[in-house]
């Protein structure tokens, strides 16, 4: 069996974004040589995530909204991690809810996907370089 691993790094224009990450990860596969196995994309902060959805950007703003109903980043004086002088405690929860990663089988060499999905770095407290971690295993 191989192993592949490659960091992937993203600086986010806006506090909440998302960006889809599906070429970089098949770039990676194809890096790899693995033609069977298993795609790991995982979020290494704990205020960003990396989840499996549609590409549409009506979609992507409903997810925006939605997050921000759940976990509103104002006022910040409503969350008791933010009184150690942090003003991301809404990110933490909305990254609990959009999930740390993702993993896709690989099939003759392809990421093994349904119809319309797509790989997405979300980021929640952004406008700073954050890392995603790519790891591939299989032959």
């Amino acid at each position: 069996m191989k192993s592949y691993r490659k960091e992937l790094w993203f600086n986010a224009p806006e506090r909440m974004h998302f960006t889809n990450i599906t070429h970089e990860i098949r770039e990676c596969l194809a890096e790899s040589g693995i033609s069977e196995g298993l795609v790991l994309v995982n979020a290494m902060h704990i205020t960003a995530s990396v989840f499996i959805n549609d590409d549409e950007s009506g979609l992507h703003s409903d997810y925006k909204k939605w997050l921000e109903k759940l976990a509103p980043h104002e006022p910040v004086s409503g969350y008791r991690h933010n009184d150690t002088g942090e003003d991301n405690a809404d990110a933490h929860m909305k990254r609990q809810v959009m999930g740390r990663e993702v993993v896709v089988a690989v099939t003759d060499g392809n990421l093994d996907f349904g119809p319309w999905e797509q790989i997405f770095y979300g980021e929640f407290d952004g406008r700073r370089k954050k890392r995603v971690l790519v790891k591939i295993i299989g032959d």
